[in-house]
C-alpha cells in the first residue's frame, strides 16, 4: 500500500492548482482502500508480482473517489469520514470538475498498462457504476421499491467497482477465465456485504468512529434494507411513520424511526444477509491456490461484516 500511495501522490499531480487541492483533500481523507487492496490481494494470491499491480490499484481508487466527489455533490453531504465535504469546502462545480478530472486520469493510467482485457473491465465497471448511480437517483423517496430493486443498485453502485478491482488481479495474473470469474464474484460478494453493512451503521453506528451524521440514508430519501424490513414488519401505525419519512426526508423523528427498525429486527436481519454475501464471497476463493494471501483474503471477508466503523 506504501507504494500505492506513491504512485497515487506521482499521477495527482497538475499544472492545474485546484485539481491539485481538492484530489489531495479528498484522496488522503482517511479512506480504506479497500478496493486497492482487492487488486493487490489477488495479484498476489495468484503469484503476480509486478509494478503494474501497483497502477492498477491506484486506478482503482481514483476511480472510486471521482464517485464520492459526485455522489456528495447529488446527495448534498456535509460531511464525510469526519471532514466537511469537497463541495462544502470547495463548492459543487469544483468538486464534479475534478471528478472529471479523476476518471480522466484513471483511464491514462490503466491505458498505460496496454492490456485491452484492463480496459474492458473498467469501462464497463464505470459504466455500470454510472447507471447505478441514476437507479439510485430514480428510487429516492420511494417507499415502494422492493428489494430487488435495493440490492440491483447496491450491486450496481457500490459492488461492481469491488468486482472490478479482485477480477483485475487475476488479468494481471493471466488467470484463466474460471479463476478470473471466481476473483470477481468475491469481490461482488464482498462489495455487496461492505454495503449492506453500510446501510446497518446509518441507524446504529458512532457518528464520531463512522466520519458521518446518522440517519444521513433517511435525510437522503434512500430506502435501504433495514427501512424495508422494518415496514414489512412493523405495524400499521409503524409503516405509515416510515413511508412519511422516506417521502420526505425527514429526521425530526429519527428516534423513533431508528426504534422501530430496532424493535422489528431489521437491523439484525440486514446483518444476517450481510454474512450470507461475505459466505459467498469465502466460497469463491475455494478456485485460488492455497497461501497467506488467500488467508488474508479470507480474513478479508470475515472483517467486512463484523466491523463497526
Amino acid at each position: 500500500m506504501q507504494q500505492v500511495d506513491a504512485v497515487i501522490a506521482r499521477r495527482l499531480s497538475s499544472d492545474v492548482a485546484l485539481i491539485n487541492q481538492i484530489s489531495a483533500y479528498i484522496v488522503h481523507a482517511g479512506g480504506k482502500r479497500m478496493r486497492p487492496k482487492l487488486v493487490l490481494l489477488f495479484a498476489n494470491a495468484l503469484g503476480y508480482d509486478r509494478p503494474e499491480r501497483f497502477e492498477l490499484a491506484a486506478v482503482v481508487e481514483f476511480i472510486h473517489t471521482a464517485t464520492l466527489l459526485h455522489d456528495d455533490v447529488v446527495d448534498e453531504s456535509s460531511l464525510r469520514r469526519g471532514k466537511p465535504t469537497a463541495n462544502a469546502l470547495f463548492g459543487n462545480a469544483a468538486s464534479v470538475l475534478v471528478g472529471d478530472f479523476l476518471y480522466s486520469r484513471a483511464f491514462q493510467m490503466m491505458v498505460g498498462v496496454n492490456r485491452m482485457r484492463v480496459l474492458e473491465v473498467l469501462a464497463e465497471a464505470t459504466n455500470v457504476i454510472a447507471e447505478g448511480e441514476v437507479l439510485q437517483l430514480i428510487n429516492m423517496h420511494d417507499p415502494d421499491i422492493t428489494v430487488e430493486s435495493y440490492l440491483r443498485v447496491i450491486r450496481y453502485k457500490t459492488a461492481k467497482l469491488f468486482e472490478a478491482s479482485a477480477r483485475l488481479g487475476a488479468v494481471l495474473a493471466d488467470a484463466s477465465p474460471a479463476v478470473e470469474d471466481a476473483c470477481a464474484g468475491y469481490g461482488r460478494a464482498l462489495g455487496t456485504a461492505f454495503q449492506l453493512i453500510d446501510d446497518v451503521l446509518d441507524y446504529e453506528g458512532d457518528p464520531h468512529a463512522l466520519g458521518k451524521n446518522i440517519g444521513d440514508d433517511l435525510r437522503e430519501g434512500k430506502t435501504t434494507l433495514p427501512l424495508l424490513i422494518a415496514m414489512e414488519r412493523g405495524t400499521p401505525e409503524q409503516r405509515a411513520l416510515l413511508r412519511h419519512a422516506i417521502e420526505h426526508g425527514e429526521q425530526e423523528k429519527l428516534a423513533e424511526i431508528v426504534a422501530i427498525v430496532r424493535e422489528t429486527g431489521a437491523l439484525e436481519a440486514t446483518r444476517e444477509a450481510a454474512r450470507a454475501e461475505a459466505k459467498l464471497a469465502r466460497e469463491c476463493l475455494n478456485q485460488l491456490p492455497l497461501n497467506k494471501w488467500q488467508e488474508s483474503l479470507l480474513e478479508f471477508a470475515a472483517q467486512s461484516v463484523e466491523r463497526s466503523f
